[in-house]
């Protein structure tokens, strides 16, 4: 993707990666123009956001990306050329209890963006209107709409979906509208794919927040099942650079899997932050490996998630700075100061 100057539609940018990666691009930018469209729901947080509320080069809409009319204005307002769309809902387990919510933001939603994308981008099929000769739309998405691995084996961009939860079912569906949208109409469409992120200012829900917030609150600190359940984590700002990468240089309609190559199970998560704990900030007594508790396994746990990011190291030049031990340290240093444990 070529342009000199970029006025950018980001949605969800209230929430963990997109607040991340707002004040990340626009510093590495300079030239460029973001809009957060953000429903600001309990995923999103405007704190995470405060450095830039004086910055003239960002504007924040609260709003809904189901709201047709809303999303037409701001990009006929805006003049957009660029998406990076966050916006979704996450949470499995509140896909398990709520999967209807799920379907209408993370489906309908993806549909409303890729319409006005369509309709102030496109003459017709496969014909760009004068000015949006270099407009992208870039999904986010998930591995876990590959399903589940067994001991062995990497997702990779050519594995076939096998989503296991409401959750990755609706984020399968937006991948395969968004993967409709570049075949049928010829819009320039990027998709990637990560592992599992973590970092500065993810949800409390989250598992590591949780780890370390019931670890400093001297409660317990509740692992689902046996604890080895296996994931491939990501550091936040790892995953930012790689964003940028697939946005700017990624192949129109192009699938790139991003991941950290840290294949940790939920345990050793929690056993390696409790180890980090007792050197910072050192219980009276005994450790904070003390506090963890086994609790009922959710429904449909998929057992283990690892991504093999070769085409995006190669094609894109990317590479993870962090090793998990570094980013787990800024992580907890972070989580640390948010808690006032410091």
């Amino acid at each position: 993707m070529k342009a000199n100057k970029r006025t950018l539609l980001v949605t969800g940018g209230a929430g963990f990666i997109g607040s991340n990666f707002i004040p990340y691009f626009l510093e590495n930018n300079p030239h460029d123009y973001i809009v957060n469209l953000d429903k600001l729901t309990y995923a999103g947080n405007l704190a995470n956001l405060s450095d830039l509320m004086d910055n003239e080069r960002y504007d924040l809409v609260e709003g809904d990306i189901c709201d047709a009319q809303l999303v037409a204005r701001i990009f006929r307002e805006y003049s957009i050329n660029g998406v990076i769309h966050f916006a979704a809902e996450s949470h499995v387990d509140n896909s398990i209890a709520s999967p209807d919510t799920f379907i209408k933001t993370n489906i309908e939603g993806t549909f409303t963006l890729l319409e006005a994308a369509r309709t102030n981008w496109l003459e017709c099929p496969n014909q760009v209107k004068a000015g949006f000769e270099h407009a992208r739309f870039h999904h986010i998405s998930t591995d876990e709409v590959y399903g589940s691995l067994g001991l062995e084996g990497f997702f990779t961009e050519d594995t076939a979906y096998a989503p296991n939860s409401p959750y990755s079912a609706s984020k399968a569906s937006s991948d395969f509208l968004v993967r409709s949208y570049f075949h049928t109409y010829g819009l320039n469409v990027v998709t990637s794919n990560c592992s599992n992120n973590y970092g500065p200012k993810q949800h409390d829900e989250k598992l590591i927040p949780t780890i370390i917030r019931k670890a400093l609150n001297g409660e317990a600190i509740p692992i689902y099942g046996d604890g080895t359940n296996v994931r491939d984590w990501l550091f936040v700002l790892d995953h930012c650079q790689g964003i940028e990468r697939v946005f700017k240089s990624g192949q129109a309609g192009e699938t790139y899997v991003i991941g950290g190559n840290n294949e940790h199970n939920n345990l050793y998560i929690a056993e390696r932050i409790c180890d980090l704990l007792d050197t910072e900030y050192p219980k009276s007594e005994g450790s904070y490996r003390d506090q963890i508790s086994f609790v009922k396994d959710r429904p449909g746990h998929d057992y283990r998630y690892a991504i093999d990011a070769t085409k995006v190291k190669t094609e894109l030049s990317w590479t993870p700075q962090e090793n998990f031990d570094s980013g787990l340290r800024k992580t907890i240093a972070w989580y640390s100061t948010k808690y006032q444990k410091v």
